[in-house]
């Protein structure tokens, strides 16, 4: 089986030469075009493909990183899905092509990252996956809260990048080396003595990370750019790039620097995740438009995601990587949910949503889930994806500050229930007057709401998805056998 990389790029040249070669009465039919042939590549990526290592071992394909990677390509086919009716609007149908090329681009750089084993390859990865976003955050460019986002995320990531890099520096000053494993080899010999300069360099390279994690203190771009992109771009942002970046994130942490763990930063992760999951929660509350809303949840469930990664164990990897797939399902399922409202109406406040099951009972339905789902009600998916990266992260503790660090996102989770439920309460309780009418979804935004409220219902109930990916990572569990 031909590896994921080379799959992707048959899909982006497909797509690159329709966009430029078809004949202009065949263009509205490229997103259609595109949504099938990477469909196709999706199914065919869960088969899994050879392991091994190219690159002098820069590059490494295991069946964690298959696994992950075949993640991803469901949140990509799900957003590509969504933005169908919207790439295809007169404000947007010129530049299309563009939209959907950017976003293979991006997804080729989050496979690098994930597939890294070299700082170096793993900074291309990160830029091939953060610049071409910028350009997609300012897709509508007649709307100047776009141009804003796409400003404000290009400079925040202009800095994180600077900061990364100033780290790796460190880490080659003290190491003499970019490879992660060459990297931890110096650690175990003793070669990169434990001093300032290396908190310093871990402290920058988290930071780093942080930024397309969205982990607080390293999150205040991201409630003005999900407002100000465009919706289908925000939804991508939002889920599939989330994933990548958590897990590169716990590849260089566990094989980089698992020697020093205990040492360094482990209680750097504790502080993050618990003002990520606070601080998160917190603003969230207080938004009232929904995409501000969803910014702040997203950055909440972030923190939850860390968890998988603060676990350091087999575990802990299976279920972060299936957090991950939740919250993709979730997530989007909200997203697609505010997408069309937003196309029909225009309309993006929660206080629009009063009584929004008189007019649209099947959007409210699927709405509800997502906020179920999100808050970890059961029997949803969420519920399950919670209680699987609590278990992960618990599992074999013998450090009583890991209970204290679950006990407060397990207190966390029951403040979340309660701006969750606020969206419920708009859709289901208010009996105010609704200003949204009865709207029309195309047959794209309501498959992926389909593809999404059904994973949401039997993803959480199949355990066999669940045991899967532990089986995957317990294949790989050599990678933390540093810790």
């Amino acid at each position: 089986m031909m590896p994921q990389e080379i799959g992707l790029l048959v899909v982006f040249l497909l797509v690159f030469l329709y966009d430029t070669f078809m004949p202009q009465s065949s263009q509205r039919s490229l997103p259609a075009f595109t949504a099938v042939v990477f469909g196709i590549f999706t199914i065919f990526s869960f088969i899994p493909a050879s392991t091994g290592t190219a690159f002098a071992g820069m590059f490494e394909q295991s069946q964690a990183t298959w696994a992950m990677k075949a993640i991803l390509n469901i949140g990509a086919f799900l957003v590509i899905l969504q933005a169908m009716k919207w790439s295809n609007s007169d404000f947007i149908a010129v530049r299309r092509g563009e939209f959907y090329e950017l976003t293979l681009l991006t997804l080729f750089g989050m496979y690098m990252m994930v597939s890294a084993r070299n700082f170096l390859l793993f900074y291309i990865g990160l830029e091939t996956a953060s610049l071409p976003i910028a350009a997609m955050a300012a897709f509508e460019k007649n709307h100047y809260e776009s141009h804003e986002a796409a400003a404000k995320y290009i400079f925040t990531a202009i800095f994180s990048s600077a900061i990364l890099l100033l780290g790796i520096s460190f880490v080659y000053g003290m190491t003499g080396s970019l490879m992660y494993s060459q990297v931890a080899q110096s650690f175990i010999l003793g070669k990169a003595a434990h001093s300032a300069l290396l908190i310093t360099a871990l402290a920058f390279v988290i930071a780093g990370v942080g930024f397309k994690l969205s982990l607080v203190p390293f999150h205040l771009w991201t409630a003005d750019v999900y407002e100000g992109a465009p919706t289908a771009v925000t939804s991508y942002l939002s889920v599939v790039s989330k994933g990548a970046a958590a897990f590169a994130f716990l590849i260089i942490l566990v094989q980089a620097f698992g020697a020093v763990y205990a040492d360094v930063w482990k209680w750097m992760l504790y502080a993050v995740i618990v003002l990520t999951i606070t601080i998160g929660n917190l603003f969230a509350v207080r938004q009232r438009n929904i995409k501000r809303f969803l910014a702040f949840s997203s950055i909440s469930q972030a923190g939850y995601i860390v968890l998988g990664v603060i676990a350091a164990n087999t575990l802990g990897m299976a279920s972060m990587m299936y957090y991950v797939l939740v919250y993709i399902l979730s997530n989007l399922a909200a997203f697609g949910v505010a997408s069309v409202i937003e196309r029909n109406t225009g309309k993006l406040t929660i206080d629009d949503y009063n009584g929004l099951f008189n007019t649209n009972p099947w959007l409210s339905f699927t709405m509800m889930l997502a906020m179920f789902s999100l808050g970890g009600i059961p029997p949803f998916a969420g519920f399950f994806s919670k209680f699987f990266v609590f278990a992960g992260t618990l599992h074999n503790a013998t450090d009583y500050s890991l209970y204290i660090l679950v006990l407060i996102a397990l207190i966390n989770t029951i403040i979340s229930l309660y701006y969750y439920l606020l969206v419920v309460k708009a859709m289901f309780i208010r009996q105010d007057e609704c200003v949204i009418p009865r709207v029309k979804s195309a047959w794209n935004e309501k498959l992926m709401l389909i593809i999404c409220g059904l994973g949401i219902v039997l993803v959480g109930l199949a355990s066999c998805i669940y045991t899967s990916l532990t089986s995957i990572t317990e294949a790989s569990g050599t990678i933390f056998s540093l810790i």
